[in-house]
């Protein structure tokens, strides 16, 4: 058998799933383009997907949910200026292609008829960062359920302080198809998998039952194959381990101090501190902190931030944005001079840039916005225990639960899952109940100290914004930031 080149693979199994089923081909694609075109546009796209997602949980020793669900359809978009108007369809025919197409070209102030000519077809080809298929299929019904029983058996048997234990595991199979108004025809396919461990642990206390929580898990684009004895162990015990150190902790003190860092998943710090106020519908309106500052320092030296879309198997990974335009690593931040934005093609396009492949949506029912993919902090020089001996007084915080930033002024709060407490540069006990308060510029001007071991995350990210949910993923290496404020229970 000769197989395709990668890019034309990917279109031609899009074109099987979302067009040939409903009795359309490209000349639909270009017929409903050229009905946009027909009053004057900036840009004009169709997307068309298809996502099949399976989810499985299991609680008190019994799995007790099981999904599976279908979804199909396609989002028509125009846009002319500023303004963007959107139609979408679970129907996926002529019919509905031409009505939307119709009712968004009205977005145009220029409404006459003309004249459209129909683009060149042009292939966007792609990365190949992950394999096309379909993680669904990749362990039978009866596999899910016994990696769910392996997973409580291990955290019970691991401490008999584990009361409950409750995990999950999600597949997702998305196929989209970007067809735009200059000719361009793109094409994806993309597995997601995740596995999620969460334990409670309980302990009595002077006559009082304590209990507490840790969770671990990851996941990525290739198959459930993934998740094999050696992994799960590794979920369970960062799970138990977590829950077994809160049993211990400490009310955290507050106040101004030295913080650290860990590496990996505290990279969610930079995230939504620092990333979402780099995307750039924020900075093109000027409501975020870090607007008209390109080419100024905004960090420490040594601070470089970059978002990359490129990296294989990564859940924030993409062949293609949901614009069809390349993914991309981009620079962002490097040695704490602010070199650019992230952006889709309409940011790009009113500031005069080009696209980063950071066009991205939730589904067909959502327009694409500019979205982080990949987002960490490059490795320093210094050694983790380099870092946290040099702690005269401070907290090393390994891990964090949720927070919020406000984007215009870039101030955040965050709250740690798993601290401890140094004095000394020695790590005393573990401590709960802190939170993190901070501005984002101002924390990165507050970095000193650098790790040499840049970790990304396991998989497990899902970014929120204006009501939209993508797959991400965040990292850094161990940081020292000096004079963070710490709100604490002591």
């Amino acid at each position: 058998m000769i197989s395709r080149e990668p890019t034309l693979e990917r279109l031609g199994l899009a074109k099987s799933l979302l067009l040939t089923p409903f009795g359309l081909d490209e000349s639909h694609l270009a017929q409903a383009l050229k009905e946009i075109k027909a009053h004057q546009v900036d840009e004009a796209d169709l997307y068309f997907q298809y996502t099949r997602s399976e989810g499985w949980s299991l609680e008190e020793g019994i799995v007790k949910t099981g999904s599976f669900s279908i979804d199909q359809g396609v989002g028509v978009r125009a846009v002319s200026g500023e303004k963007t108007a959107f139609a979408y369809s679970d129907d996926i025919s002529e019919s509905s292609l031409l009505d939307a197409a119709r009712t968004v070209r009205s977005i145009s102030a220029l409404a006459q008829t003309r004249r459209a000519r129909v683009a060149t077809k042009k292939i966007a080809y792609g990365r190949s960062l992950y394999p096309g298929l379909d993680p669904i299929t990749t362990l039978d019904s009866a596999a899910k359920v016994k990696l769910l029983e392996r997973v409580e058996q291990l955290a019970r048997a691991k401490d008999p302080r584990v009361a409950q234990v409750m995990a999950g595991v999600a597949s997702e199979y998305d196929v989209v198809l970007v067809a735009r108004a200059d000719g361009m025809l793109a094409a994806d396919v993309r597995p997601l998998v995740r596995l999620s461990v969460t334990v409670i642990a309980e302990q009595g206390v002077g006559g009082k039952v304590r209990r507490e929580m840790g969770s671990a898990g990851g996941g990525g684009r290739f198959g459930l194959a993934y998740f094999d004895e050696a992994l799960i162990t590794q979920y369970v015990d960062e799970a138990v381990k977590a829950a077994l150190i809160n049993l211990e902790a400490r009310p955290a003190p507050a106040g101004e101090m030295t913080v650290v860092l860990g590496p990996g998943w505290p990279g969610i710090l930079l995230h939504e501190a620092i990333g979402h106020g780099l995307e750039g519908d924020f900075n093109r309106k000027g409501s975020s902190a870090f607007s008209g500052r390109v080419g100024q320092r905004v960090a420490a030296k040594g601070v470089t931030v970059l978002d990359d879309g490129t990296i294989a198997d990564r859940r924030g990974s993409l062949n293609v944005d949901d614009e069809g335009n390349t993914s991309a690593r981009n620079v962002l931040i490097e040695d704490g001079i602010l070199k650019g934005y992230m952006q889709d093609a309409m940011n790009a396009r009113l500031m005069g840039v080009a696209p980063t492949g950071n066009g991205r949506r939730e589904s067909y029912a959502h327009v694409p916005i500019p979205r982080m993919t990949n987002t960490y902090m490059l490795a320093g020089d210094k050694s983790p225990d380099e870092i946290v001996a040099s702690i005269k007084k401070g907290l090393y915080a390994t891990n964090f639960g949720g927070g919020q930033v406000d984007i215009t002024s870039g101030k955040f709060v965050f709250s740690a899952s798993e601290a401890y407490w140094v004095e000394n540069g020695k790590i005393l006990y573990p401590v709960k109940g802190a939170t993190i308060v901070g501005s984002g510029p101002d924390v990165l001007k507050r970095v000193s100290m650098i790790g040499n071991d840049l970790k990304l995350d396991s998989g497990v990210g899902t970014c929120g914004k204006e009501g939209q949910s993508v797959p991400v993923g965040v990292g850094q290496p161990t940081l020292r930031i000096d004079g963070l404020t710490v709100g604490g229970t002591a």
